[in-house]
């Protein structure tokens, strides 16, 4: 598996695998070719049908700058590797001389057509969970303990940056006001949850009503194109900031414990990517909310203690009851129903892991067995259910 660094991504939303990873994209495309006369990028697939309100024509403009581009949709054009395809052409006196294919497969990250993942870039030679807990209880050591002695040392600079990020976009999005771009006349709602107090608000009130504001405000400040970090997307941004702010605040978990829960829930979110997928286009929402809740439910159980049983318990049950969740965002913004299901899975993970925490003993499906089936159902999810907008709620939907 790959270090954290790129499951964890440091950049603007709202859609890691429509805006991220057609920027990177683009990037390299003109670092390889930087002084062609023109320019066009072809989009397919998901890209080409949810590109514009995934504010995938404004990146790639913002990106090229002042040179001449050319952005055209393919939504005919079938996708046979990837869902999330694109092309971009160098043209010099009117002729072709450069054409690149590249994939978004996710969470940012791009490959170049014929390109797999550098073994370089492996970090981790343990590729699934039970291999993982076998190696910690042979060590007698804790996730983030594995994670150190992978990464080294400097994966803590790396976390406390992220943390920082995700901080930081909580702290914005609670005191921004106003309608979301798009058309669609979202109200940002994370300032008005934070500060709608009531005399008689029971306990289980107030941790709903918090956990959900600072999950609002990561993915309205998403939504709107703003610096977050995708746990593991953009479109799920939300859900672990909003569980290790909630329990920072309430039990009083120091930096360093909540950047060893960072790393326990990196981990789970890399064998989600590296076994099955982290992308709406390719698996649905199961695999970028179910992802976030799995992520954020591992690293609860680690600011708890709990053994490897629980933290397993917890990360599995958070996937396996988002599975079948599709991806449907009305006219293709990261906004309904991505913003409440930030929320609803934040609330779920720590549902999870209270559960865990009695039940573990009894499972019967292990993490590693329900990623595999969330891979196979997204795989049979209609293409109109995957990061289209063209089933579910986004054709429903009549403003």
């Amino acid at each position: 598996m790959q270090s954290l660094r790129y499951l964890y991504r440091i950049g603007r939303g709202p859609s890691s695998s429509h805006t991220m990873g057609p920027l990177a994209a683009a990037e390299r495309f003109l670092k390889e070719y930087p002084s062609a006369d023109a320019y066009r990028v072809i989009l397919y697939g998901s890209l080409a049908k949810t590109g514009r309100g995934h504010m995938t024509d404004f990146i790639l403009k913002e990106t090229f700058g002042e040179r001449e581009l050319d952005i055209v949709l393919d939504c005919d054009t079938p996708t046979d590797f990837h869902p999330n395809t694109m092309d971009i052409i160098a043209f010099n006196g009117g002729e072709e001389t450069a054409r690149v294919r590249y994939y978004s497969v996710g969470g940012g990250e791009i490959l170049a057509e014929g390109e797999q993942f550098a073994e370089h870039d492996e970090v981790y030679h343990l590729n699934s969970f039970s291999q993982i807990s076998r190696y910690c209880r042979e060590k007698d050591i804790r996730i983030w303990q594995y994670v150190e002695e992978c990464e080294g040392k400097e994966i803590w600079d790396y976390l406390s940056e992220v943390w920082d990020v995700m901080q930081n976009a909580i702290k914005e999005g609670l005191e921004a006001q106003g309608i979301l771009h798009g058309g669609i006349g979202i109200q940002r709602k994370a300032r008005y949850l934070y500060r709608q107090k009531h005399i008689d608000e029971s306990e289980e009130t107030k941790t709903n009503r918090l956990i959900c504001a600072y999950a609002y405000a990561v993915s309205e400040q998403n939504a709107s194109g703003g610096q977050i970090v995708t746990a593991p997307t953009c479109g799920a941004c939300g859900v672990v900031p909003a569980v290790l702010k909630f329990l920072q605040t309430k039990r009083n978990f120091t930096r360093e414990q909540i950047l060893h829960a960072l790393a326990t829930a990196g981990v789970v979110g890399n064998l989600i990517k590296t076994n099955a997928s982290i992308s709406g286009a390719e698996c649905g929402c199961q695999a970028e909310i179910g992802t976030a809740c799995s992520m954020a439910a591992a690293a609860a159980a680690e600011l708890y203690e709990l053994d490897l049983d629980q933290i397993e318990y917890s990360a599995e049950m958070s996937i396996e009851h988002h599975l079948g969740l599709t991806c449907d965002p009305i006219l293709g913004l990261v906004q309904i129903p991505c913003i409440e299901r930030n929320a609803i899975a934040a609330m779920r993970a720590l549902n999870a892991v209270n559960l865990a925490d009695f039940l573990a003993d009894s499972r019967m499906i292990s993490f590693d067995m329900i990623v595999e089936t969330m891979y196979e159902t997204g795989k049979d999810l209609k293409v109109i259910y995957r990061e289209t907008s063209e089933g579910g709620l986004a054709k429903q939907f009549k403003k």
